[in-house]
């Protein structure tokens, strides 16, 4: 994966605290294309926009990635799908165009659901409003055939399946595209996909974990794990059980103790990630102490935007740099570049 630590940001308007200002401009595209330039500006590998089906006022993630492809250059862009509630066809052909708006930028984290508000937006399934353990396993198993289903559609083209002969007038060669043939206890499947297969070949899942159940669905179907530790012993723990896959630690930021204690003071720093609080030297200190622990990278939640996001990629970086442990420039032009992984093969191609 090259030198040094991966670094990423979480983007959750107005922040990753409940009293942080509302910003009534977080509704206006202007907004996401700010926050995500200063992102590349600090040469982040990549930004996750926040999604949710309960009743709060934000942006579709994946329309909100797809305004800001064409806008930069080099950062990846990872919308949040609730997958439990959506279909992995649609989805599918979304996240392979976002690929190609951002030439290779694309991601994609994939989230189930047993909420039953969720269910109800929806009108096509019920939830029980008490979670158990029957429930819990099949909204992971339901998850991990959904991105079996996103991962075979980017594959039902191949490569050079489009050919865009005039001579003979034949746009695609037949024998270049491939059933999905999924069949599955939620999904029947056919395909292939209408979309060519994305610039990626298959854009990066990624899979925000808190416990090992969780941590099984990753290694069945991502490629990119969040994972939400508290202490250095409890990381170790963490990076046994998610070996194999590109590990980043969830950390909400204040860069600001002040306002920290002010949002504690107000309640609203109930957190399933470790909260810190401090300059750039402190923070510094701790994602180093945790990549030496076998932290890959971090996905960084500023908790008050765009103000956080600033002390991020002003300072942040910069004492990174000075560490020497840090790009001072992007090295790759994807965000499978960024995070190490090859450029898979496709898996029907002879």
């Amino acid at each position: 994966m090259g030198a040094g630590l991966h670094l990423a940001v979480a983007l959750e308007a107005p922040g990753w605290h409940p009293t942080a200002p509302g910003d009534p401009a977080r509704f206006t595209p202007g907004y996401w294309v700010d926050l995500v330039r200063e992102a590349e500006r600090g040469l982040l590998d990549l930004v996750t926009f926040e999604d949710d089906l309960g009743p709060v006022g934000r942006l579709d993630s994946v329309l909100v990635a797809s305004r800001v492809a064409p806008l930069t250059t080099h950062i990846g862009l990872v919308p949040t799908v609730v997958s439990t509630l959506t279909e992995p066809f649609h989805l599918s052909k979304a996240i392979a165009t976002l690929d190609y708006v951002s030439t290779g930028r694309a991601g994609v984290r994939v989230r189930g659901s047993f909420a039953p508000d969720h269910a109800r937006h929806v009108g096509r399934r019920v939830f029980p409003d008490v979670l158990d353990d029957a429930l819990l396993a099949d909204v992971l198993d339901e998850t991990a055939d959904y991105v079996e289903v996103l991962r075979r559609l980017w594959d039902s083209w191949e490569d050079d399946a489009e050919i865009r002969d005039a001579a003979t007038g034949r746009f695609i060669d037949r024998d270049k595209l491939h059933y999905a043939d999924f069949s599955g206890k939620w999904f029947d499947v056919k395909g292939p996909s209408i979309t060519p297969r994305p610039p990626q070949g298959q854009p990066p899942v990624a899979v925000l974990s808190h416990a090992s159940r969780i941590h099984e669905l990753a290694r069945r179907s991502a490629d990119l794990v969040f994972t939400t530790p508290r202490s250095t012993d409890e990381l170790r723990a963490i990076v046994a059980e998610v070996r194999g896959l590109r590990h980043f630690v969830d950390v909400v930021v204040f860069s600001d103790t002040d306002r920290k204690a002010r949002a504690e003071d107000a309640g609203g720093l109930d957190s399933d990630a470790v909260v810190f609080a401090g300059d750039a030297t402190r923070l510094a200190d701790l994602l180093l102490e945790w990549r030496d622990a076998g932290a890959h990278g971090f996905r960084l939640r500023p908790a008050q935007l765009p103000d956080d996001l600033v002390a991020i990629t002003s300072d942040l970086v910069p004492e990174l740099q000075r560490r020497g442990a840090f790009r001072t420039a992007y090295e790759a032009t994807t965000l499978r570049g960024h995070l190490g992984l090859p450029r898979p093969a496709n898996r029907y191609a002879a």
